[in-house]
């Protein structure tokens, strides 16, 4: 009786194995074609750039546009956030970032040339951390790029997500001194998401920090996102940090944060992101007789 059953246990090993091995197989093949499409993309521009505004909601002035650049879906990236985690774990981020960054400012400025916007509002670049303190990174490469381009340093704000880890603040804080002495701005992402917002804030000393979508939604009725708000607000002020309420999809969320006194505002009730550079009429909004962007393909 005991020979079959270890000879079960044997086989068991054995397709356990083979299992494991095509799985390993089929990663490294998908692995391969996702790298080669990386390439594609890159070499023939294959991103659709979009801007979404970011607006003053007191009075109604453009503040600037968040660049988003997205690639068209597929089998081997079926949404935005599979594309860029597939390359976070590749070696190609700094080449990618170096890339996507000429690629922003070069559709900018296209856009801005078939828009009334004023030349010298903001830009939102979303970058990595890791980018910032890479030792690969040439001093002065952002610059030349804007200098390509008749753009400023000082309309550009480097946004990054709180989610993103920062081990060590004090020295990332050294980085982004140098950056600050050059003319850049410095926003964080996700505040409020649930990570470390207060010690980002007080570490890093953004110029902006951008509220997580989660405390902005149906702000209005919740009496908890309210009051979270309201510190973040009153800690910001002390900071001498602007806020933005991010993810307002409602009128109501957009006069709910007019009355609070909070600056600027982002969100698809304000503007979705789009191919051209749009800016709506604030009382347009409020009243909900401003024309409703077509969503962006890819959104």
């Amino acid at each position: 009786m005991r020979i079959p059953f270890r000879q079960k246990r044997a086989d068991y090993g054995t397709y356990s194995y083979l299992e494991y091995f095509s799985y390993v197989t089929m990663q490294c093949i998908r692995s391969y074609r996702q790298f080669i499409e990386l390439r594609k993309i890159v070499k023939k521009e294959q991103l659709t750039t979009y801007f979404q505004p970011i607006m003053d909601i007191q009075s109604g002035d453009c503040l600037g546009y968040e660049i988003l650049n997205r690639p068209a879906f597929s089998q081997l990236f079926p949404h935005t956030d599979a594309f860029y985690e597939y390359i976070g774990t590749t070696n190609q981020v700094l080449a990618f970032e170096i890339f996507c960054r000429e690629l922003s400012f070069k559709r900018y400025v296209e856009a801005l040339q078939h828009s009334s916007v004023p030349a010298e509002c903001h830009v939102f670049l979303n970058v990595h951390p890791d980018v910032l303190r890479d030792p690969n990174y040439r001093n002065g490469e952002t610059l030349r790029q804007l200098h390509r381009y008749g753009l400023k340093p000082e309309q550009i704000v480097l946004e990054m997500t709180e989610k993103q880890a920062v081990e060590d603040f004090e020295a990332f804080e050294q980085v982004l001194s140098t950056y600050r002495e050059q003319g850049f701005r410095i926003a964080i992402d996700d505040i409020g998401s649930g990570y470390s917002s207060l010690k980002a804030i007080v570490s890093l000393k953004p110029e902006f920090i951008k509220l997580d979508r989660s405390l902005i939604q149906h702000i209005d009725t919740r009496p908890d996102q309210q009051h979270m708000v309201k510190m973040l607000q009153e800690f910001a002020r002390s900071s001498g940090t602007h806020m933005i309420a991010e993810g307002i999809e409602r009128p109501e969320e957009l006069l709910f944060l007019q009355q609070q006194q909070i600056s600027y505002g982002q969100g698809y009730a304000l503007g979705r992101p789009s191919r051209v550079l749009q800016h709506q009429n604030l009382d347009d909004i409020i009243k909900g007789t401003a024309p409703c962007p077509l969503r962006a393909t890819g959104q």
